[in-house]
């Protein structure tokens, strides 16, 4: 499952991603796949793909800041991080070589990114190299576009308006949704025992002007809109996402996710 996409970010657009996305959406999620993965005080945690942070605080609230490390490819990215919390150590480094020693983490978490690595077995291979053995591997995904009340209409919507360059983007947010698929993929990495959990998750936002802001402004896609496509977005959504509006004019949207977890072999004695 090879990609070309990536989600590069300037620091002001990781600003934004911080204050909005996170509190959005992934703070959330990152709760979701700490617990399901089975943190506990003691352990090592490597978050790989990290971002602005979140797992790896939220990880941190578990193990300590001392015993977790985040890796992401994006400078912006790493440098609020470091901001909001210096105490983890963040690490510059690509999922498919991490700058990591064999076997250093009890952990290795991973939060809405698999569907942007180029390969992604290579970094699942990458990632249970991290691993002890016996350890635990974890990932999140969205599920399937199809499957999505609420982004599949505004994907639509903006669909109705971009170009290919800003579709081609969207695509790939939903390319690791097929659950059995994403299954194979750890198998086809060497990891064992192999389990999942489909989590609906509730992203929420002020309004539907807030959506616009936090799905498009602090992604990618603002760059590849023109000003009329983004301002002719901006005027549709709110009557795309009023399903989704609650009394106040504040937007609850459903959001499906997968979690995988797998375990790395453990090394037979001679």
């Amino acid at each position: 499952m090879a990609r070309t996409e990536s989600f590069q970010l300037e620091e002001a657009a990781a600003e934004a991603y911080e204050a909005k996305f996170v509190p959005a959406m992934f703070a959330e999620w990152a709760q979701q796949v700490v617990t399901v993965a089975g943190v506990s005080p003691g352990q090592r945690i490597l978050d790989v793909a990290c971002g602005t942070g979140i797992v790896a605080r939220t990880a941190a609230e578990i193990a300590g800041a001392g015993a977790v490390t985040g890796v992401d490819i994006n400078p912006a990215m790493l440098a609020v991080a470091a901001r909001v919390q210096p105490e983890i150590s963040w690490l510059q480094g690509d999922a498919s070589a991490l700058p990591v020693q064999d076997g250093a983490f009890d952990v290795v978490l991973c939060q809405m990114a698999l569907m942007f690595f180029p390969d992604a077995v290579a970094a699942l291979r990458e990632m249970c190299r991290a691993a002890v053995d016996g350890g635990t591997v974890a990932v999140v995904v969205p599920g399937r576009l199809e499957d999505q009340p609420g982004y599949g209409p505004f994907v639509e919507l903006v669909s109705r308006h971009a170009g290919s360059g800003a579709m081609s983007l969207l695509g790939v947010y939903w390319a690791c949704g097929d659950l059995e698929k994403l299954k194979r993929l750890f198998a086809e990495a060497g990891l064992l025992e192999v389990r999942s959990h489909t989590h609906i998750g509730k992203a929420k936002y002020s309004s539907a002007a807030d959506f616009v802001a936090v799905e498009v402004e602090s992604t990618p896609l603002m760059e590849r809109l023109t000003k009329d496509q983004f301002a002719s977005i901006r005027t549709e959504a709110a009557a795309v996402l009023q399903p989704f509006s609650e009394t106040d004019g504040s937007l609850t949207v459903p959001l499906q996710g997968h979690l995988v977890i797998g375990r790395k072999a453990k090394e037979r004695k001679p």
